[in-house]
């Protein structure tokens, strides 16, 4: 669906269970499944389809978990755990299936890729752990910054890798040697979420600075154009699978919408306009059914918005 106009925007559940703060939300756009974890360290499966609805406890960890990674060619859920380690669970057996220990540190981010089977691992020292996708065994520790990585995003094409974290840096690495390339600077404060865009010529970058960077990749990622897109930090921005819409959302409890393309402003969802969360929203997911958004924040909730 292209949105001509601005989208309409209607909140059809408020997902209740988790007993603190909900920092990660994933899954695979075009399926109606997500899972969601944070502070009580529990992980859970939600269906998008569905308005009301108790989510289904798929384990419990000891830790807190920020980071989710939905792997369905394999059925499997890898779960950053904090200071324990990445952990692998077979979501037909519900049994875990892989552990493997890392630096008793934070894990911020994960992502896959296909091409290099691989599993990339965002930790909290400010090293980016390599490991191997058969069986999450450790190939590498690359040792890049003092301070916390936090974000992580993959252009297969371009076969680069974007680092970013606390130390105002963003980093693109080669996906194969991890031989840094370019180092971009700009950003007044730490950076917590990168995406590339659909069309895979941009690097969209935000965090605590508030500001939404585009870095334009095929000019050597020289800054292209940042807007002040939120009062507070922003904590993720994610892409519509249809690649119409960007959505972020941030510490100052809001959702906006935004489109792709041009960078209008398309729609502020919060909580006096679309009874939406109370406090911080941290991230966000795109089922790809029926022009769904999920988000979750420290209000210990997630909400299922529909676009029409």
């Amino acid at each position: 669906m292209a949105f001509t106009h601005r989208p309409e925007v209607q909140k059809l559940a408020a997902l209740t269970g988790h007993q603190d703060c909900v920092y990660t939300l994933a899954g695979t756009p075009g399926t109606g499944t997500f899972y969601s974890s944070g502070a009580d360290g529990m992980v859970a499966v939600w269906n998008a389809n569905a308005t009301e609805q108790d989510g289904e406890l798929v384990a419990k960890v000891e830790n807190s978990v920020y980071a989710l990674l939905h792997l369905p060619e394999r059925n499997l859920l890898v779960v950053g755990h904090n200071f324990q380690g990445v952990q692998a669970i077979d979501l037909g057996a519900r049994k875990l299936t892989f552990a493997t220990a890392l630096p008793p540190v934070a894990i911020f981010d994960m992502v896959y890729s296909e091409t290099h089977q691989r599993l990339y691992v965002a930790l909290g020292n400010g090293t980016l752990a390599v490991l191997r996708a058969d069986d999450f065994r450790v190939e590498k520790l690359v040792p890049l910054s003092d301070k916390s990585l936090r974000c992580l995003t993959l252009h297969q094409q371009r076969n680069e890798l974007a680092v970013a974290g606390s130390d105002w840096l963003i980093r693109i690495l080669d996906a194969t040697t991890l031989a840094v390339k370019h180092t971009l600077t700009g950003s007044t404060n730490s950076v917590f979420t990168a995406s590339y865009s659909p069309d895979g010529r941009y690097l969209l970058t935000a965090g605590r600075d508030a500001h939404l960077r585009l870095w334009d990749a095929e000019a050597g990622y020289v800054e292209h154009h940042n807007i002040v897109a939120h009062l507070f930090t922003i904590n993720h921005l994610a892409f519509s699978p249809d690649g119409q819409l960007l959505a972020t959302c941030s510490m100052d409890k809001s959702i906006k919408l935004w489109d792709a393309e041009t960078l209008a402003l398309l729609r502020v969802v919060d909580k006096a306009r679309h009874a939406g969360h109370g406090t911080s929203v941290n991230k966000l997911f795109w089922p790809g059914s029926q022009n769904r958004l999920v988000s979750c924040s420290d209000d210990r909730s997630l909400a299922v918005w529909q676009l029409s």
